[in-house]
């Protein structure tokens, strides 16, 4: 047994934890911002139906921490910012596999069918190892790992059904006849080609 000595001792009003959670919350939401205006320059269509899929996303989450019910502390919302992080990931993936389709000459229902298809490994694969993780921080951390824990989790599966079925059920539902004759709207102003 190790003996334990008082270091310091702090007291944290209601006032202080408000303003942090407000900073918190804020910092969310730029990044978020930040994220969807990236997303809309750089895929475009695809891009901004990454956003509609991050608000859905969002939606979903916060219906659920809403149901089990979820306390969100400090880390548990930095668990809910990544998984939003990793829902993006997820939409990168599928939309530049997508683009590589596209560039072969694939009709475009082919191209994101296999966009989808050729993206699902590596999501999968990061998504498990990440859902790994939480749980073992959720199985041996303190309450406060654990929040972070359970909200990265939570987010992860979410971020998961999201990326794979929302985001391809808006992508095929938008790209109609006519805008698929307007190939600029699915390809990058910034293209490295």
């Amino acid at each position: 047994p190790v003996p334990i000595a008082l270091v310091s001792q702090q007291s944290v009003e209601a006032s202080l934890g408000a303003e942090s959670l407000a900073r918190s919350l804020r910092a969310a939401w730029i990044g978020f911002l930040a994220v969807a205006v990236f997303m809309t320059l750089w895929y475009r269509l695809p891009g901004l139906i990454a956003v509609m899929a991050l608000l859905i996303y969002v939606g979903l989450v916060l219906s659920l921490f809403k149901i089990i019910p979820v306390t969100l502390s400090a880390a548990g919302i930095a668990g809910f910012v990544l998984s939003i992080g990793m829902a993006v990931d997820a939409n990168i993936l599928i939309f530049e596999r997508t683009r590589e389709e596209l560039s072969a000459g694939r009709p475009f229902e082919d191209a994101v069918s296999e966009g989808f298809r050729r993206a699902w490994t590596s999501i999968r694969d990061s998504n498990v190892s990440s859902l790994i993780t939480a749980a073992i921080l959720y199985w041996l951390g303190t309450s406060i790992v654990r929040g972070f824990a359970f909200t990265l989790g939570l987010g992860i599966l979410v971020s998961m059904f999201s990326a794979i079925s929302v985001s391809r059920t808006l992508l095929l539902a938008v790209a109609g006849e006519r805008l698929r004759s307007r190939a600029w709207l699915f390809s990058s102003g910034f293209s490295r080609s």
